[in-house]
């Protein structure tokens, strides 16, 4: 359970608690923390959702990938991990399963880098169990939504990503819900080549039209297969399926990831594939798409 929250939320005894912050932690970092009385978003300049009307189109991938980029290119990145049924986050940045702990303004995220410029919050964290499922009603992911969005500390960061599940149903209204006081910058809408994706994807442009959330842009993932040996890329599932819907909506189209096995590598063991190979033709596509989107926050 939580502090000051388990009875609140109801939440099962397979959730850890969080501990509060001890003497151990740096002045400077508590005093970084102190700074959000005007809520825990305030200091963060730009919040961007992910989604993706359908499930393994590598949503989480690039939500992970698009940060290490914007990292790199010098920003304060968080990432807040909404799909609570799998929570893979965690495993993509190697960051194990830390304690979460609790000072004045809320949760401390879980930084990824000494210089902690990308910071994690997931609900992966909270379990005592990895393999434990987390078989929760609309009303306790609802709830668990709130607390996360309301009561991590973030301090101050340039870009918040959040990455949704699947779908348009209760966790994507209850995010949309809580950010309501904070400008919610858009949504990313990640989909693969083929037409049974688009189509999902197609849906998940209505529900962003529904709710008034703004289209920053679709990106086609797995977009070809670049063999390992010759870097030739060959269209396994098609190609331009997400360019097409982009143009038939009236959508930016910000570009497509290859299916790469290096990058399939550096996200099974946790490795920073942007910093491991910056000359790969992937590294150039998430590239331009982090920096396509900086520009379009700094316009909007």
């Amino acid at each position: 359970m939580f502090n000051n929250v388990p009875n609140a939320l109801g939440l099962p005894s397979y959730v850890k608690r969080v501990t509060s912050a001890d003497q151990t932690w740096p002045p400077s970092l508590l005093r970084h923390f102190s700074l959000t009385v005007d809520g825990n978003l305030a200091q963060v300049r730009h919040v961007v959702l992910v989604l993706s009307g359908k499930g393994g189109v590598g949503k989480s991938t690039i939500t992970t990938e698009l940060a290490l980029a914007l990292r790199h290119a010098g920003k304060k990145v968080g990432i807040l991990d909404v799909d609570l049924c799998g929570p893979s986050i965690p495993r993509m940045l190697s960051v194990g399963r830390p304690d979460v702990h609790q000072c004045d303004s809320g949760w401390v995220p879980v930084y990824t880098d000494a210089e902690k410029s990308l910071a994690l919050m997931s609900i992966g964290f909270l379990l005592e169990d990895p393999d434990e499922a987390v078989v929760w009603r609309g009303p306790k992911k609802t709830a668990m939504i709130a607390q996360f969005v309301s009561d991590v500390a973030w301090g101050e960061l340039d870009v918040l990503l959040v990455d949704t599940p699947p779908g348009t149903s209760d966790e994507h209204l209850a995010v949309l819900e809580n950010l309501k006081k904070h400008k919610v910058d858009g949504a990313i809408l990640v989909t693969t080549p083929q037409a049974v994706s688009t189509g999902d994807v197609r849906r998940e442009i209505t529900f962003c039209k529904k709710t008034g959330v703004r289209i920053l842009g679709i990106i086609e993932n797995m977009s070809g297969f670049v063999c390992p040996h010759c870097s030739e890329c060959s269209n396994i599932f098609s190609k331009g399926g997400g360019e097409e819907l982009a143009k038939l909506t009236g959508s930016v189209f910000l570009g497509c990831v290859p299916l790469d096995p290096l990058l399939s590598t550096c996200i099974e063991e946790g490795k920073d594939f942007m910093q491991s190979f910056p000359n790969s033709a992937t590294f150039s596509a998430i590239s331009s798409i982090s920096q396509t989107l900086l520009d379009s926050l700094q316009t909007a």
